[in-house]
């Protein structure tokens, strides 16, 4: 019950029909700098909500 090769193939085809084979290493590439972005985003959040946290010790 899981997401095997048959849908994934069926997944892969529906991208290349939309986007063309020509875009498909822009739209990878797109989406590669997007998620690196949106990690590095994440990571900066918790650098905040740690040194806040470290804030409020010091003022007990």
């Amino acid at each position: 019950m899981g997401f095997g090769i048959g849908e994934s193939l069926v997944v892969l085809a529906i991208v290349v029909l939309l986007f063309g084979g020509k875009k498909l290493p822009q739209l990878g590439s797109s989406l590669g700098k997007a998620i690196q972005n949106f990690k590095k985003g994440l990571g900066e959040e918790d650098e905040q909500s740690t040194d806040k946290d470290d804030d409020k010790k010091s003022l007990k």
